[in-house]
Order: structure tokens, then sequence, then C-alpha cells
């Protein structure tokens, strides 16, 4: 059977040829033999898989298709959607990580005969799996529908003898999830994890907002667990019990249904409920579930969707159970919510409230908070709530003013920073056994539930905590003042001596696209696997260290080594970095595209400093009314011996220095001030 109905766009022809979309637009225009597009619109054409694989060999640009990227085309462009072909792919590959043999038996065949074969084969696999709970997220499909996935499920069969199923399946989700970014929520794994701890041991999990399972794939097994899981998307639920039953052999349940209309598990006490809710939903429910048991600390308001979700993962946990939910910060202080939040104090519900940083889960916009939550049993006999700011145990709290969350690059993978989550973990964990926490200003603070209960009931950390001044004081503003003295005496030092005027020189030029043909360097672009230290495209323009997380794709990420030349290829600026022994480990961010010259044909800083000319970065960049595009291998540097290469490297190489001397001194001006400012306000900073 050909496999006729798999489609792929410009920009997945462009994966599988390892070139830029250009490229494939060239084509298109210059040759008449190139696949007609078979369906998608004028603008975003798609073409069918196999005419494309047989011109793009008959060209000689494809010597052969990498079988992960062929599953992944194949999967893409199915004819039902690419959701239903990753689940059609999650109950063949459960087959192959349960059944084995059955599955080379049913494969052994036909196209048609494995089709035939294979529902009854899934049958039983998944009923036992997932047939006990009254509504399955997952049965198996027909013969009929299984019919056009044939050779993808053979495919990625194939893939999980070479990675294993749990690899291959973890691959094909995250590029899912990553391409279609706009349809889903994803829980990043590093936040995952560090509400899972928050949790705590547990034997009964419940996330009632599943959507692909990234929490309960990040809870402890143990013993006789059992992970339940509900999302309204069919879809996701079926995504997240197929995952978590590759992950684990603990009891999965989930179920497709909206928790909060139509809950599955209503008799359900459990050890710990995870949940990353819907944001701001006004259609959750209000006119019908006026009179819902669950609301046992008042009716949440219409605007008050996230109270909701409060409450039912109370309301479905054992008494002294615990409840992690990662909330937007206008939960913590809005009006309407506030009754809600006082009884929540009053009865001793509500133990904890963490700031995160922007840009530590979606929407990467807001500084989103986690709520702890803990179904009382008895209210604690003088209660206390702890407010914590991650973003300042970023530092550790030990940074001084003008370094703190300077060279964070944001909040994107601080959380999977081992110092941050033992930081957040060790004070939470310090008030949870003794019902309170030794202060740390500007980091954490235990307030009386007494000092709470105010007209507003303002839950956000920030109105807790002591500034971070009162922490450091004159003593440590004057170490600031006299780092910012160095720097800028290294600044004079390193500023550029006095230029003459000379001719234009007319060297002859290459392209980076030539000097890559030619093996003087490799090229590498950014964004695949997941990896503890990920340098962004942020990173790279303002000079500061990795700061990022990617999503875990089951691919290999890049890495950087010490010498490469990074350049980000959004945003129109002439920007190159070239890597030091510092940040060589981490992996290649999105957006980033990485040049590894070879130090027998190219100085390192020879070829950054001339990528950053202005006109050079205009003549590669392409427009559009929403974003600058750099092709990076149009970039352009002149035809020179080595040695040659070496002493303009040398003057690129000190204009770096000068300009991270200029950065490190705005960045300890700009802390000093805040410091000062900070100091005379509270009062620990004398005015003379």
């Amino acid at each position: 059977m050909q496999d006729i109905g798999t489609e792929v766009t410009a920009a997945g022809i462009a994966r599988l040829a390892g070139v830029g979309r250009a490229a494939v637009s060239n084509w298109r225009r210059r040759h008449a033999d190139f696949p007609r597009p078979v369906g998608g619109t004028e603008t975003s054409p798609s073409f069918a898989l196999a005419e494309v694989e047989r011109w793009l060999r008959k060209q000689g640009k494809l010597a052969e298709v990498p079988l992960k990227e062929r599953v992944w085309q194949q999967l893409a462009g199915h004819p039902a959607g690419p959701g239903t072909a990753l689940v059609h792919t999650g109950c063949a590959l459960l087959l192959v990580h349960d059944r084995h043999p059955v599955w080379l038996e049913v494969s052994a065949g036909s196209d048609r005969r494995l089709a035939e074969l294979l529902p009854n084969s899934l049958d039983q696999v998944l009923t036992p799996r997932f047939g006990m709970v009254r509504r399955p997220a997952v049965t198996a499909p027909t013969a009929a529908a299984l019919l056009p996935s044939v050779p993808l499920l053979r495919g990625a069969a194939e893939l999980a003898a070479e990675t294993g199923a749990r690899q291959t399946f973890e691959f094909l989700l995250g590029r899912h999830l990553d391409a279609n970014s706009r349809q889903y929520t994803p829980t990043p794994a590093d936040l995952a994890r560090l509400m899972a701890d928050l949790a705590g041991p547990a034997t009964t999990v419940l996330d009632p907002a599943c959507g692909a399972g990234a929490l309960l794939r990040a809870v402890d097994p143990r013993p006789d667990q059992e992970l339940f899981g509900q999302d309204s998307s069919p879809e996701q639920a079926a995504l997240t019990v197929l995952r978590l039953a590759l992950h684990t052999r603990s009891t999965v349940r989930t179920a497709a249904a909206d928790s909060l209309r139509a809950d599955t598990y209503g008799t359900l006490r459990a050890d710990a409920v995870l949940c990353h809710p819907p944001f701001n939903e006004r259609n959750w429910g209000h006119d019908e579930l006026a009179y819902d048991p669950r609301w046992e600390y008042g009716f949440p308001a219409r605007t008050e969707s996230e109270l909701a979700w409060v409450q039912h993962a109370l309301a479905r946990l054992r008494d002294g159970g615990t409840a992690v939910l990662l909330m937007p910060p206008a939960a913590a202080g809005r009006r309407s919510g506030r009754r809600i939040r006082a009884d929540l104090l009053r009865r001793g519900a509500l133990r904890a409230v963490i700031a995160l940083p922007a840009g530590a889960a979606p929407p990467h916009n807001l500084p989103l908070h986690l709520w702890v939550l803990r179904r009382p049993g008895k209210a604690p006999a003088q209660p206390e709530v702890l407010f914590v700011d991650a973003g300042q145990l970023l530092d550790g709290g030990a940074a001084s003013p003008a370094e703190r969350g300077r060279d964070s690059g944001g909040g994107r993978g601080m959380l999977d920073r081992e110092d941050v989550r033992a930081g957040v973990l060790e004070t939470w964990r310090t008030f949870d056994r003794d019902g309170t926490a030794p202060e740390q200003p500007g980091l954490s603070r235990c307030v009386p539930v007494v000092e709470l209960l105010d007209d507003d009931v303002d839950l956000a950390p920030a109105r807790h905590l002591p500034p971070p001044a009162s922490a450091v004081g004159a003593a440590e503003l004057s170490t600031v003042r006299e780092r910012l003295g160095r720097t800028l005496r290294l600044t004079a030092d390193l500023t550029p001596p006095p230029v003459g005027e000379a001719q234009p020189a007319r060297w002859p030029l290459t392209t980076v696209g030539e000097l890559a043909r030619a093996g003087a360097l490799l090229l590498r672009t950014g964004g695949h696997g997941a990896h503890a230290r990920v340098l962004t495209d942020h990173d790279v323009l303002s000079g500061t260290a990795p700061s990022g997380t990617l999503p875990e794709t089951g691919e290999q990420p890049a890495l950087v080594e010490a010498g490469d030349v990074v350049v980000p290829v959004l945003g129109g600026g002439a920007v190159a970095r070239v890597v030091d022994e510092a940040t060589a480990g981490a992996a290649l961010g999105r957006n980033l595209t990485l040049l590894r010259p070879d130090p027998a044909a190219l100085d390192p800083w020879f070829l950054a400093g001339f990528l950053r000319g202005t006109a050079n970065n205009r003549q590669a960049s392409s427009y559009a009314s929403t974003a600058t595009r750099l092709d990076v291998r149009r970039l352009q540097l002149p035809r020179l011996p080595l040695d040659q290469q070496r002493r303009y490297g040398e003057r690129f190489r000190a204009l770096a220095e000068f300009e991270d001397a200029l950065r490190l001194a705005g960045r300890l001006g700009e802390g000093l001030v805040r410091g000062m400012y900070d100091g005379l306000a509270d009062g620990t900073v004398a005015p003379d």
C-alpha cells in the first residue's frame, strides 16, 4: 500500500532535505518537475510526501530519509489529522511495548491484514489497562480507521526497535506539541517536577485538567500507585493515558470529560492533586453548578474559574492530602474572589503561595503563582501562610542587588536549576514540618492568617515579602559600588584606540553556505531535545548565561562547544556570539544557528566579527510584516589567509570584551541605584 495520503508542507520538505525554506521556494520556481501541491492553501501549500521523496532522490538532494523524520512526516500529514494519528501510533507502541510477539505476528502479513487483525490485539491490551473507568479515553480503533495509519505504525514500530517504544512516543508527542503550540498549553517539565515534589510522595494522584500528561508523568513512582487524569479534550485524555502507560506500570486511568461539569471521579479521595487549569474561562459552568457540593468555601463568581478549580481539587483530596495548582497572578488579588480566599485562609486550606518569574510557564509574559493547598482535617492552632519569591531564589538570595535576576535571562529553564528547586523545596518542607519557617528578606516569609484578612485579602507574595535591600544594607551596597568602580575603570582601559581612515577593502568574498559545503564549518539549528541548560536567543542578545528550557521531543539536542559561533535568526539585529568555556555544554535553543568552524581554516572571532556587519545582515535578511528573518547561509565574509584572519579576530575579541564590560557596568549601576532607593525607603541606608 503506497503512502499517498501523507502530505508535507514546505517547512517539512526543508527539514527532510536539511535546507532552509527559501531553498524549497527556489526549487518550486526553477524546476518544472517539482511536485504539484495536493492540499493546503495558496500561501501554505502541502505536497504528497511520496512524490517529494522521489523528486529529492532524483535530484540527488536526499540520499535517504532518516527514519525519525519519515515517521514524523507520516504522522504530521496523516489524512485524519496528526492528533488521531498520534493516538493510533500510541496504541500500536503500547502493543509493541507490552506484547511484542503479538505485534510481530499481526504485522507479518500485508497492510490490509495488519489493519484487520490489529483492533482485536489492541483490545486485549487496552481493555485491561484502561477499561475500568466510566469514560475510557482510549478504545481500540476499527480496521477502517487504522488502514490509512498502517505505514505510520510500521515505521513507528521500526523506530521503537531502535530507540524504545516510550522514547518513540515521547519524540512524536514532543514534535506534535511543538508544531501545534497555539492549540496546547503544556506544562514545562521542570515546573511539573517542582509541583510534584511540593505535593510529596503519593499513592493516589489526580490531575483534573491533565492536558498531555506532564504533571502525572512527573510523579515519583511508588508501589501500588494509581494515576487518574481527566481532560475535556478526548485527544489529550487519550495521549495522556498512552504516555503514562508507556512510562510506568502503575494503574493509569483517564477520562474525556470536563471535570467541573462532568466529574468522572466524584468518589475519589486522592493523596495529591496536581493541576494546571485553563485560565480566565467565563464559560466554566457557573450557571448550572450553583448548588454543587464542591463549593465548600463559597460559590465562585463567573470571573473566578480558577477558584472553582481550587475547590474541585480540595474536594477530591483525602483529609491531609495536598494539592498544587498553577494559578494566574490575578487570582491572588481580584476583589470578586476575596471571600473565597478569606475562607481558604480561615480554615487552613491554603498553605503557601509561590511566585514564579515571568517565562517559567505559558503564558510566558505573566509571572504565574503556585498555590499549595491541604484539605484540612483540623485547623492549626496558630495558622500561617508561606510566601516565596522563586525569582529571587534563582540567585539563592546571596547575589548583590546589581546581579540578582540579571544574568538569568528570564524565567524559562530557571526551575530546572538544582539550587533553585532545592531552595523552594527546603523552604516549603521546613514550613510544612514546623508550621513556620525563618524569614528571608526578599525571598520568603511566613505571615499569620490574621494579617491577611483585610478588605482585599491579597495573596500576591510581592505584597508580603520584605524588600531584598533589607538583607544586604549599606555594607553590600558599598561592595556593589566598589565593583562598579572597578568595572568602569576596566571599561576605560578596554575602550578601543582612535582609528585612522582607510580605503574600503575589496576582498574576494564567500558565503557561509559555500563554506559549509566546502567543509570549512558545520551548520546546526537549535530547538530540539530537552536539556538542563539551554542557550536562548535572549541569552545571545543580552550576553548572559544559558537560561532556557526545551520540551522533551525524544531527539538529541545540539550542544555548543567552546569556539562555536552562535547567531540569532530573528529580530534583524547584527549579533554573533563566540561560545566560551563557561557556556560550552549548553543546548542550542530555538531561533539560533550554530556555526562550528574548522580551526585549520577559520578563526572563530574573525568569523563572528564579520557576521556582525550591519550591511552584511541587511543583505542576508528577509522582511515580513511581523518579523525579520536572517538567512545565515547568505552571510558573507572575506577570503583571507588564517594569519590575517587572526589579526582581525584579535581586534574583534577586544571589542567583545569592551561590550561585555559595558553590559556589566550597566547592570551594576542599575542594581546600585535600585538598592539605594530601596535602602533609603526602608531605613536601612542613612541619607548622609
